[in-house]
C-alpha cells in the first residue's frame, strides 16, 4: 500500500509540473513568411487597402463607438468576447507594439502582454497573410489611425473557457501551417484563394466547426470548407453547393452583390452587412473578379456553369395558389399574402436590388430559422456603398 501511495504521489507531482510547464513555458511565435528588403516601404495606399481587405473595422468598432477602439460584443457558445482596442493608444490600445508582436497577434493569436487571444480574432485565417500585407497593416494602425483611449470590458466567459492557457492546447489542433501556398496554376484563381482564405477570412463564418470548435478546413482541398456555418444566430450559407449563390448566379451578379450588398436576386443581412459596408465595397475590380472566379471554381460539382439555368416560365403550384387569393388557403399562405406579397409578390421574386427574391433565398432555406425570424421581427438594412449609396431598410412590423 505504501509503495502504491508513493507511486501515485509521484505521478501527481509529475502531472502538476507538466501542467505548469505547459501553462508558463514561453510561447514560440511565427516569423515572416517571406523576406522583404531592409529598406522596404509600404506603397502609398496599400496600408488602408490591407485594412479594408482584412475587414478590421467591422469587429473592432463598437456601435456608436470610436473607430477601431474596440468594445464590440462578439457572442460565442462559450460566452461574450469584446473586441480589443487596436488604435495606437499606449495604455488601452496597441501603442508601442513592435512589428514582431503585431505579427504574432495576426499569426499566432498572442497579445502584447504575451496572452493567448480568443479565436474570435481570426488568426487561424490571418496566418496566410503575406509579409507585405502584415507590414501594410502595421503601418496603417501605427501611423494612420488616431489613438483613442478606451478600456475594453473583459470577456464574459464560462469556466473553463475563461482560462486562456487552454487556448494554447486548442491552437495545437486548430491552426494550420502559416503562409499561403498557391493552389492553382492560374494567377487570378490563386489571388482569389488568397483573398478568400486569408485576409477576407470567409471560412471563419462560412465553414462549419469540428469537434474542437475549430474551422473545418482552410482551403478548397477540404470538402467541408465554405459549406456553411453559423455566427451570432445567423446562418452563413454554403458557398459551394450547386444551388448556392456563387454556383447559380452569373459572375457579374455575384460581383455586384459583393460590391453593393444587393443584386437582382438577393440583399445582404446579418453580419454580412458589415462585411460589405466595411470591406468588400472598397476592393478593386481585379480583386473582386479574383474572388468571384475562385468561388465559382470550387463548387462541389465542379466549376459553376457559365450560363446559369433559367427559371421555368409557367407558374408553380405555390404561385398559382397565392394568385388565386382563395380564402380557404392554409394560414401560412394567407399570412404571406397579407404581409409579404406587396413587396415580394406571389412568385417570390421581389424587385431588383430592392426587395430580394424569397424563392431559393439562402436565408429562407437555411437549416435554422433564426436569421429569417430576425428579419421578420426586427427588419434589416442594405448598407450604403459608393456604387449604391441608398441605404434601404425594411422596417420592424408595428
Amino acid at each position: 500500500m505504501y509503495t502504491f501511495l508513493r507511486i501515485l504521489t509521484a505521478l501527481v507531482i509529475v502531472a502538476v509540473v507538466a501542467l505548469l510547464a505547459f501553462i508558463f513555458w514561453p510561447v514560440q511565435t511565427t516569423g515572416p513568411q517571406t523576406e522583404l528588403p531592409a529598406d522596404y516601404q509600404v506603397p502609398e495606399g496599400a496600408a488602408e487597402y490591407a485594412m479594408q481587405l482584412s475587414d478590421c473595422a467591422a469587429c473592432h468598432t463598437a456601435e456608436g463607438g470610436e473607430r477601431f477602439a474596440g468594445g464590440r460584443a462578439i457572442e460565442s457558445p462559450m460566452g461574450v468576447i469584446y473586441s480589443s482596442n487596436i488604435t495606437p493608444d499606449p495604455e488601452t490600445g496597441i501603442g508601442g507594439v513592435t512589428l514582431d508582436q503585431f505579427r504574432a497577434a495576426l499569426y499566432d493569436g498572442i497579445g502584447k502582454q504575451g496572452e493567448h487571444l480568443y479565436p474570435a480574432m481570426p488568426y487561424a485565417n490571418y496566418r496566410k497573410l503575406t509579409e507585405a500585407d502584415v507590414r501594410a497593416l502595421y503601418a496603417y494602425f501605427m501611423d494612420e489611425v488616431p489613438p483613442v483611449q478606451n478600456e475594453v470590458r473583459a470577456p464574459e466567459m464560462d469556466f473553463p473557457f475563461d482560462q486562456r492557457w487552454g487556448i494554447r492546447a486548442w491552437k495545437w489542433v486548430a491552426l494550420s501551417k502559416a503562409g499561403f501556398t498557391p493552389e492553382f496554376d492560374n494567377e487570378q484563381l490563386d489571388r482569389g484563394a488568397y483573398l478568400v482564405e486569408g485576409p477576407g477570412h470567409c471560412g471563419a463564418c462560412h465553414s462549419p466547426r469540428n469537434t474542437f470548435f475549430a474551422q473545418d478546413g482552410y482551403t478548397a482541398a477540404n470538402d467541408r470548407f465554405l459549406t456553411g456555418g453559423e455566427i451570432g444566430g445567423w446562418y452563413a450559407p454554403d458557398l459551394r453547393d450547386p444551388g448556392s449563390a456563387p454556383q447559380k448566379w452569373t459572375a457579374e451578379q455575384l460581383a455586384h452583390w459583393l460590391r453593393t450588398g444587393r443584386n437582382n436576386h438577393a440583399g445582404v443581412s446579418g453580419e454580412m452587412q458589415l462585411v460589405v459596408g466595411e470591406s468588400l465595397q472598397f476592393l478593386t475590380d481585379e480583386d473582386v473578379a479574383a474572388m468571384v472566379a475562385y468561388l465559382r471554381h470550387i463548387g462541389t460539382d465542379g466549376p459553376a456553369p457559365e450560363t446559369p439555368p433559367t427559371r421555368p416560365e409557367t407558374p408553380g403550384e405555390t404561385e398559382a395558389l397565392l394568385a388565386s387569393a382563395d380564402p380557404d388557403m392554409d394560414l401560412g399562405a394567407r399570412l404571406y399574402l397579407d404581409n409579404c406579397n406587396a413587396c415580394h409578390f406571389v412568385d417570390g421574386l421581389g424587385a431588383d436590388e430592392v426587395f430580394p427574391e424569397l424563392d431559393g433565398n439562402s436565408l429562407v432555406n437555411a437549416p435554422g430559422g433564426t436569421g429569417l425570424i430576425h428579419v421578420i421581427l426586427d427588419g434589416t438594412e442594405l448598407p450604403s456603398t459608393e456604387i449604391r449609396p441608398m441605404r434601404l431598410r425594411s422596417m420592424r412590423p408595428v
